[in-house]
C-alpha cells in the first residue's frame, strides 16, 4: 500500500495492487464451479480517512478459461473511512483461475486543525 499526501495536507491518495483470489491450483469453485460465484477481500487503510474516500478499482490481472464467455464484475463495496471490500463476481459457465485488482482511494485525511463543536 502506498500513500501520497498532496500539497494540500487534507487530501491523500492511497493505492495498491492485491490478489483477490487464485483457485486454479487448488480446484476452487471459481475455476471448477458453475452459476453465481463471488470472492470478497477486505482491505484496511494504514491510516483512516476523515470520511469514506472515492475508490477507483480495475483488474490488473484476470486469468480466465477461453472456452466459455468472460463474465465478470469487479466492484468496491462496504466503503468506509477505514477500508473497503474488493468484490469479484462471475456466473454461468465462466471459469476464472485468478484475479488481481489495482485500486486507488482519494479523500480527505484527518487534519490537526479539525475540531468538532457540539
Amino acid at each position: 500500500m502506498r500513500t501520497t499526501r498532496l500539497r494540500n495536507p487534507r487530501t491523500s491518495i492511497v493505492q495498491g495492487d492485491v490478489e483477490v483470489f487464485s483457485e486454479f491450483d487448488s480446484g476452487g469453485t471459481m475455476w471448477t464451479g458453475e452459476g453465481e460465484r463471488e470472492r470478497r477481500l477486505h482491505l484496511r487503510f494504514d491510516e483512516a480517512f476523515a470520511a469514506p474516500p472515492a475508490i477507483h478499482l480495475t483488474a490488473s490481472l484476470m486469468d480466465m478459461d477461453h472456452a466459455a464467455a468472460y463474465r465478470a464484475e469487479l466492484v468496491a463495496e462496504e466503503i468506509s473511512a477505514e477500508g473497503f471490500d474488493v468484490v469479484f463476481r462471475t456466473w454461468s459457465d465462466s471459469r476464472v483461475a485468478r484475479v488481481r485488482a489495482a485500486w486507488m482511494a482519494i479523500g480527505d485525511m484527518p487534519f490537526e486543525d479539525d475540531w468538532d463543536v457540539e
